[in-house]
Order: C-alpha cells, then structure tokens, then sequence
C-alpha cells in the first residue's frame, strides 16, 4: 500500500511539471517562443519609467537613483521598484534580452525599443520637472527614423498615464463637485485619445493600455487623507470614471482605424483584489509600503534627508513605496498583462496582440464588465 501510494505521489508530481514545462504559455514567457522579433515601446509615468527621470530632470540625488530602490537586484537605475517593473517582465517574455532602456540616457540601444516614460507625467497641464504624454509622443516622433515603419507597425507600444492628473485634481480640489469632476474625466480622456491618435498617425498600431489603479487605495492616499485602512473614495471614483471610458475609446479608434489592435489590462481591479485578498495572493502587508515613514509608510523612501523605514523582506509586501508596488507583484501583473483570461485583460492577451496579423482588422472589442468593482 505504501509503495502504491508512493508511486502515485512521483506520478502526481510528474504531471503537474510537465504541466508547467509544457505549457505553451510558460514556455512562451520564459523563451519568447513564437514571438517575433519586434520593439517595445513604453509611455507614461513613473509606473513605466525606466530611468529618465534621472537624465530629465535637474534635481540631483533623485530617491530613485538610490538604495534601497532596486534592493532585489542590488541595481538601484531610476526605476521605482525594489528590482523590476512591469515592462521589464514584458520585454523578457517578448524574448528581448536587455531591459528596455531610458531614451534620455545618452548612447543606449533602442534596437528593440525604448522607453518614454517619466515620473511625475501628466495627460494635461505642464507637469515640473516632467513632460506630457503629448511630449513624449513628440520626443518618439523626433527619433522614429531610428526604426522602419514595418518594425514600428508591428512592435508594442505599452501606456500607463493619468495618475498624476487626478492626484493633483483631487488635492487641488478637495470639494469640487460631481460635474466638475465628470468635466475633468472627459477633457483627461479626450486628450489621451488625441495623443494615441497621434501616436497611430506615426505608424504605431498595437497598443497595450493599463487602466489606472484604485488610486484611494494607494499607501500615499490612505496616508494624506487619513483613511486608516480604508480608501480614499474620491480618488477611486475619478480612476473608475477614467478607466470606463478608456475602453470604448479604444473601441471606437480601433473601428474608425482597422489596422489599429488593443488590449486593455484591467489593473484597477487586479490591484483591488490584492489589497482586500491579500493573503489569497500571498502578500502579507498590503496597506502599508514596505519603504517609507508615516502611518502607512508612505513617504520619503529613498530621500536622503528622511529617516525612512525599510521592511525586512520586501517580498511579503505588495506596495515598496506609497504609489509602486514590489517587484514581485509587479512580475504577477506581467503575468496577467501577457497572458490572463478576459476577467483581467481584454479583448485579447498581450502575446495574442503581438502576433496579431498586422493590418488585419480587429475581431472582438472591450466591453463594458472588465471595469466591475472586485470583490
């Protein structure tokens, strides 16, 4: 009975690794198998900087530049992370073998892309010590030669931007109105369709938009409007009203334009699900950042001038600083961005995108449910 029992543990086990070593998807994600050989292009904000913040800016001594950011790898390079961020993860299951890097860093590769993306961007106004997405368009526009149209028209061009724009609006006006606000969603929203209409102009036509996170949630936000450990509401109202519309403007860019592809990563409720379930998601402190001072640890991580706390192990903690999430969580939204089913991205994953038949005109669209609150 023994030896039975025995036999069918090692056989249980051999199934479950041939499971995971042959499933297309993993090996996929670890090789790049079956994936062309194209770019990765990458705008936004400080979710999505690979560095430039470091070149762009004027300040010196940028937290970011140092430990404990890239405390995982002992690499801290301007990312906002303890290691990796999510394009990072991306570029690897794309087969791409270097990180994709800064385009203000001085005498980079961009072979196989680049990122424009700097902290602190906004979609309007005149961001300090920063640019717009409209500018970073510009700045890709300035050095599309570097490229053909073909590589271009092919490769994937990854956005997360907006978060800015409603922090500033919401601390700009606490009391504004349910008009005010809806006024403000829509011109943010009009004039990020504009910069992607710009962007599709320039010969680019396989996007991949994150919807912005439950901004209330943030450790930052629980911390200045102190929530305790619950949200901040007015921010996750504006991020909800933001991310609804973003997906029927993918749509309707898509239909006016049929050799425009998409998907739309439903990151608001993959980060909601983590901070309420955490410990279904194997993070143990999800309210408090594992680097920083205050209730919640949410400032000064990194700033040489504040005495900030650093967790011990920052792999139990789903946010590092009050607005970046760990590398390990965001290597699981890589995974979810690359290759989940249509409860987290839609209207297809971003390895189905990639292989995409260019210029073939798009099947199936967003849909309204991907925006539902998680429970």
């Amino acid at each position: 009975m023994a030896g039975n029992c025995i036999s069918v543990s090692l056989l249980g086990v051999l199934l479950v690794l041939i499971s995971i070593f042959y499933n297309p998807l993993v090996v996929a994600a670890i090789r790049g198998e079956g994936i062309p050989a194209v770019g990765l292009f990458t705008f936004g904000d400080s979710y999505f900087d690979a560095g430039n913040k470091m070149f762009f800016s004027k300040k010196q001594n940028l937290p970011q530049s140092y430990w404990p950011y890239g405390k995982s790898r002992d690499d801290p390079n301007g990312k906002f992370s303890d290691g990796h961020i999510v394009p990072d993860f991306i570029a690897e299951f794309m087969g791409i073998t270097k990180e994709i890097p800064p385009v203000f860093k001085p005498g980079v590769d961009v072979s196989r892309g680049v990122s424009f993306a700097v902290a602190d961007a906004s979609i309007l106004g005149s961001p300090a010590e920063s640019i717009t997405l409209n500018q970073q368009v510009a700045q890709f526009r300035s050095i599309k030669s570097k490229w053909t149209d073909d590589f271009i028209g092919k490769s994937l061009f990854m956005i997360y931007i907006g978060t800015e724009d409603y922090l500033n609006f919401t601390k700009n006006k606490l009391n504004v109105d349910i008009s005010a606000q809806e006024a403000f969603v829509t011109s943010v929203v009009a004039k990020f369709k504009n910069d992607l209409s710009l962007l599709y102009s320039l010969n680019a036509t396989k996007f991949a938009i994150q919807l912005l996170a439950p901004l209330g949630c943030l450790p930052i936000s629980r911390q200045e409007y102190k929530t305790g450990n619950e949200c901040y509401e007015p921010l996750n109202d504006l991020a909800k009203q933001h991310n609804e519309k973003i997906g029927l403007i993918m749509n309707d860019l898509a239909k006016k334009h049929p050799g425009l592809h998409f998907t739309v990563f439903d990151f608001y409720n993959a980060v909601l699900r983590r901070t309420r379930r955490n410990l279904s998601y194997r993070f143990y402190v999800s309210n408090t950042s594992c680097c920083g001072v205050g209730t919640h640890d949410a400032y000064g991580c990194g700033m040489g001038n504040v005495r900030s706390k650093l967790c011990e192990y920052q792999r139990a903690y789903f946010f590092f600083d009050g607005r970046h999430n760990t590398e390990k969580a965001q290597e699981k939204f890589a995974h979810l961005f690359f290759g989940a089913d249509t409860n987290v991205v839609q209207p297809m994953t971003l390895r189905e995108l990639i292989v995409y038949p260019f210029n073939e005109p798009m099947r199936e669209f967003w849909k309204p449910s991907i925006t539902t609150n998680a429970t």
